[in-house]
């Protein structure tokens, strides 16, 4: 196959063209380098079955090769407002990622014939009244807060990728990401995983917001990239949505206390406000992607936390970060 992935510059993006090269299809990785980062595609210069052009998505995008599929990951994807990747720093590019990139990138999957995936969030959720939260589930968004932006971008785009489902036939799928970490994050991300461990690595107080006991569940980004190869695999006529996470749930106190314990840290910790519309709890509902898929997260935490360390600490001490 043929595969156009738009954010492949990414954290997941670049995950995916490694995963899709592996098993032997043609990549073609699209990105703006808003947030992606050059480096996370470097080591796929000489690859012969990748090629990479630089463009936004919230312009027509043209392909010049036909492609079989398209994965739509194109989108800031931070919440922090001090991270100068936070979707709250870039609201109106987060805003065209979700409505035209999607429109446009859904336009080459039907001149195409080609199968789509939707890179949707646990963020359309909102601040969750259903707990764990199921695909069947509508949400609680506040539709003007400071977290709009990237909500209703991808909410926008759940309901246009189902347009266009409905009414060209198009073959799509909806992926709800859950929180998820790993190597080729931006260690000033402003998540909670690389704050903790790049704090923790330069032996700076480890910074919580609110009381510490807010609950998120932690997907390794291997897991995560297996189940979007096996729902777009998969020969069912299935559009979506399909919860996507680790159903193991942790405070962010506990991450906090392991991330110090693997990497023999003696920060301490510090407590700020909460941020505004921060949720007090995530978890996913994966029933769905188990009994369609066979798909269930397999790395533990205190293993996904070990490689993702050692990956920002060769950062750090090679001076990259």
């Amino acid at each position: 196959m043929r595969i156009l992935i738009t954010g492949a510059a990414g954290f997941l993006g670049s995950h995916l063209c490694d995963r899709f090269l592996r098993e032997g299809h043609e990549v073609i990785g699209m990105d703006n380098f808003i947030t992606g980062n050059p480096q996370n595609l470097a080591h796929l210069a000489a690859d012969q079955n990748f090629s990479f052009i630089r463009h936004d998505v919230s312009n027509f995008i043209f392909v010049p090769k036909k492609v079989d599929a398209v994965l739509h990951f194109a989108s800031p994807a931070s919440p922090n407002p001090l991270s100068p990747y936070g979707y709250t720093n870039l609201p109106i590019q987060t805003m065209k990622a979700g409505a035209l990139g999607t429109l446009n990138a859904l336009g080459v999957a039907k001149a195409n014939n080609a199968r789509f995936l939707l890179a949707s969030t646990s963020e359309i959720y909102g601040m969750p009244l259903e707990h764990p939260q199921k695909e069947s589930y509508f949400g609680n968004v506040d539709t003007i807060g400071i977290r709009s932006v990237y909500d209703e971008a991808k909410r926008f785009a759940e309901s246009l990728t189902m347009a266009y489902y409905r009414f060209h036939g198009v073959d799509t799928r909806i992926v709800r990401i859950f929180n998820t970490y790993g190597p080729r994050m931006h260690l000033d991300d402003g998540r909670v995983v690389p704050n903790f461990i790049q704090q923790a690595l330069r032996k700076e107080p480890l910074t919580v917001y609110g009381d510490g006991q807010q609950t998120r569940s932690f997907c390794y980004v291997d897991d995560l990239i297996a189940g979007f190869q096996q729902l777009m695999a998969t020969p069912d006529d299935f559009p979506g949505p399909m919860n996507l996470g680790n159903p193991n749930e942790f405070t962010i106190v506990e991450l906090a206390n392991r991330v110090l314990a693997l990497t023999g840290s003696r920060s301490k910790l510090v407590f700020e406000p909460m941020p505004a519309d921060d949720p007090r709890q995530r978890k996913p509902d994966i029933g769905l992607a188990k009994s369609m898929l066979g798909w269930e997260p397999k790395v533990q935490l205190d293993a996904g936390l070990t490689r993702t360390i050692e990956y920002f600490d060769g950062l750090i001490s090679r001076g990259l970060a």
